[in-house]
């Protein structure tokens, strides 16, 4: 029997970090995974997958990956259910992981907060990672690091869905 799951995307939120009465750490959190193809208004659409990851890696989940973060996930597909208050069976598909990668440095997470790096990705998958010498000499060049890098340029922004962080 195989059950493997690999999946790269977004957060959708922070990831949210309880512990059991034991002291066990576990931390859930949504990621939204591009589909390969587009709908028939040609727009992308994405899948939101809840996953659950425990013990450290949990912890490290909770401290250094936020809205937006690029992550990695390796794991299995769980099912379980439950009874709610109100009497009603309810069940739950969800990711196990038993290993989440941090895709890109804590520094593009800044950046991506501030706002200024996002039509400057160029195609790379990992926005602010890996950029070449002239592009970060070009990010530097502004005198404010706070000044709006396109104001006054009256200039459409051209901004694909797959720029945007879900």
């Amino acid at each position: 029997m195989l059950n493997r799951v690999v999946l790269v995307g977004r957060l959708t939120k922070d990831p949210d970090l309880r512990y059991t009465p034991s002291g066990v750490a576990v931390a859930t959190f949504t990621l939204a995974v591009n589909r390969t193809f587009t709908n028939q208004q040609g727009e992308r659409e994405a899948d939101f997958i809840n996953c659950v990851v425990w013990r450290k890696q949990a912890e490290n989940v909770a401290n250094y990956l936020k809205k937006g973060s690029l992550a990695g996930v390796d794991g299995r597909i769980q099912t379980r259910n439950y009874e709610a208050q109100d009497g009603r069976r309810v069940y739950v598909t969800e990711v196990v992981a038993e290993s989440v990668q941090f895709l890109e440095p804590r520094s593009a997470n800044q950046e991506r907060s501030s706002s200024q790096n996002y039509g400057n990705n160029q195609g790379n998958a990992f926005p602010g990672y890996n950029q070449d010498q002239n592009q970060n000499q070009r990010n530097q060049s502004y005198s404010k690091p706070d000044e709006d890098p396109f104001s006054n340029d009256g200039q459409p922004i051209d901004i694909s869905d797959d720029d945007l962080p879900f």
